[in-house]
């Protein structure tokens, strides 16, 4: 796990300390080793930190005739593999090192040795004899590309402060990023905040031809489709499930440092835990919980201690205060470059500080929601349309995935999501699918009065629903589950992946996440929604999946509601103080993006849960870090 870092010019040399400048960046993403190649108008650079085989790992590395050259952030998890299958081919290779298997493949495969890597990745690699440059980030996109490219320079980092020291002109603020933040609280396809800056999205791989106009050609090499499997019974899906899940977490035990775990008390992280204990043999997996000890609805211990007592693991835990947030959110949204996508990434920080003291890698259970339907948002979703199939006598239709009948018993999952509900059904009852999911996303409802009237109009003919429709209706799906679950893996999913990458990464820290493993979302995609989704069970394959090596009380819970953080309370009490002194500030008001009178009732009224104190506060704290 590292940063990279480089410059490529069409012309123009690369000097050493441009790439300094850089890479002191980034240095918290690699602590252990760093390293530079330079060669006329191509310099790449990369922080290094140590997981596997460290003492041969050294990067910037080439292969044996110096012609190819590379800077690589992550983990191939199937290296093993891939290894043998290279050397039976003829290649020799010297170290037992992800990076020189990737170099090896490239030279193999081409383009094409991005589809054989299970993992996660970002790297650059310098062809001499094609005078070509060649980047690729990971289907998901757990790991971080950023690049600007203007005036024959191709600059690219894993964190954007990085391009931003190099070229402080970039401190611009993209409108159109703005405007999808403002919508989601993230951006949407290759837009950062940053109006110069660009991010490669995920599944795809970007390539430069030094000599043949300098113009970065982007591809996507990777993306899933919903062709259901009508053949297989439910049985079939839950045995696969079971059997990749388990050799997901198991490849992505393969470490010479020692590895812990993220473990909430949910079904996700309590089914990786579970698998990597019973994989472990002779070894305790040690285990890291966060939670809050201002009122049981914030404090999900009981469950974590419960996994890890049946799991036999080591149970540390952190219970983290208004007095730590105070202290710790600017530095945070300094690791984050870009305004978080909720509050649990303070949580996620302070509990990664507590696992960074005992191990170097942890697995989490990131993905599970998306993947295997286990928002309560899809719940709200179908309870419309179970609805509108009652009303109109069209539920037994083959579009319907649950109908009114068969979903009630399962309703009590939302006990804790009425205001949620109450929002969604105030308006567009039974409209389009597209229009609706928008709808239950959308958190712009509480930001309409606090932003000022006239900030978009620089971008007024950009449309967010626009570019939302083209991710909701692109993949071939035929359910209202499947476009969600699309939706959300292909926009929502990277945002939080961008927090669990840099929460890890500030307190030099590898988080491995194997319910993102290809393999499992390429599988449940074939899975008909109405066993997918039956009468609107969350994550129903998984669970029978999981069944025997889970507690039944983790299965069997309804409660379950992410990493919630009383941020109103605090507000209303130890933060009031601290919000004020920020958001009231003749520096805030100044800036002209803001209504201030209405921030001084929003003070007084925040519902419990409500984001747009959140947004506000994470907003003005960037424009300070990197825009002022």
């Amino acid at each position: 796990m590292c940063g990279i870092y480089g410059i490529v010019r069409s012309e123009k040399r690369v000097y050493e300390n441009e790439l300094r400048i850089m890479g002191e960046k980034l240095k918290h993403r690699g602590r252990d080793d760093e390293g530079i190649f330079l060669h006329d108008n191509i310099g790449l650079g990369h922080k290094r930190l140590s997981i596997i085989d460290v003492t041969n790992g050294k990067q910037p590395m080439t292969n044996e005739d110096g012609t190819v050259w590379i800077v690589f952030n992550g983990a191939v998890y199937n290296y093993l593999e891939l290894r043998q299958e290279l050397v039976q081919k003829g290649h020799n290779i010297k170290t037992y090192c992800d990076t020189e298997v990737i170099i090896h493949a490239y030279e193999e495969y081409g383009k094409d040795c991005v589809s054989r890597f299970n993992g996660m990745f970002s790297f650059v690699i310098w062809d001499q004899n094609k005078q070509e440059i060649f980047a690729a980030r990971d289907r998901f996109g757990v790991k971080p590309f950023y690049y600007s490219m203007e005036d024959g320079d191709f600059i690219f980092a894993s964190e954007i402060k990085a391009l931003l020291s190099y070229n402080p002109a970039l401190r611009k603020v993209n409108m159109k990023g703005l405007k999808d933040y403002y919508v989601f609280q993230y951006t949407l396809a290759d837009k950062t905040l940053f109006e110069g800056v660009k991010k490669l999205e995920p599944g795809y791989h970007l390539t430069i031809k030094i000599n043949d106009g300098f113009r970065a050609n982007i591809e996507q090499y990777w993306d899933f489709n919903f062709n259901y499997d009508l053949y297989h019974t439910e049985d079939y899906f839950v045995d696969k499930v079971r059997f990749l899940l388990e050799d997901a977490v198991k490849i992505r035990l393969r470490s010479d440092v020692p590895v812990g775990a993220h473990l909430s008390g949910g079904l996700d992280s309590s089914s990786v835990v579970s698998f990597a204990a019973s994989l472990l043999e002779g070894m305790n997996i040690k285990t890291f919980t966060g939670g809050f000890s201002d009122s049981k609805e914030y404090d999900e211990t009981y469950y974590a201690k419960l996994v890890a007592k049946h799991s036999k693991a080591d149970y540390y835990e952190i219970f983290p205060t208004a007095s730590d947030f105070a202290d710790s959110i600017q530095d945070i949204i300094y690791y984050l470059d870009e305004p978080g996508a909720g509050p649990g990434v303070f949580p996620q920080y302070m509990v990664s500080k507590l696992a960074s003291q005992h191990v170097k890698v942890v697995l989490g259970g990131q993905g599970g929601d998306e993947i295997f339907a286990g928002y309560a948002r899809y719940m709200v979703a179908y309870l419309e349309e179970s609805l509108k199939g009652a009303i109109e006598d069209t539920a037994n239709r083959g579009e319907f995935v649950t109908t009114l009948s068969s979903i009630i018993p399962n309703l009590n999952l939302l006990s804790n999501y009425k205001p949620m509900l109450q929002h969604f059904f105030k308006e567009g009852l039974f409209g389009p699918q597209d229009q609706r999911y928008f709808r239950l996303i959308d958190r712009s409802e509480g930001m309409k009065d606090v932003l000022d009237s006239d900030l978009f109009t620089e971008s007024s003919s950009y449309s967010v629903f626009d570019d939302y429709q083209k991710i909701f209706n692109r993949s071939n799906a035929t359910s209202y589950l499947d476009k969600m679950l699309y939706f959300d893996v292909k926009a929502s999913l990277p945002a939080l992946l961008h927090v669990e990458d840099r929460t890890s990464m500030a307190v030099g820290l590898e988080s491995r996440l194997p319910l993102l493993d290809y393999r499992l979302m390429e599988l449940v995609a074939t899975i008909p929604p109405v066993i997918k989704f039956q009468s609107g069970k969350s994550k129903n394959i998984l669970k029978q999946a999981v069944k025997n090596h889970v507690p039944d009380e983790i299965i069997n819970r309804k409660d379950k509601m992410g990493f919630p953080v009383p941020l109103n309370e605090w507000y209303q009490k130890d933060l009031n103080g601290f919000i004020k002194e920020i958001l009231l500030d003749p520096r805030t008001a100044n800036r002209g993006y803001y209504n201030v009178t209405e921030i001084e009732q929003i003070l007084s009224k925040q519902t419990k849960f409500s984001r747009v104190m959140w947004g506000l506060l994470c907003l003005e704290l960037w424009f300070r870090e990197f825009i002022d």
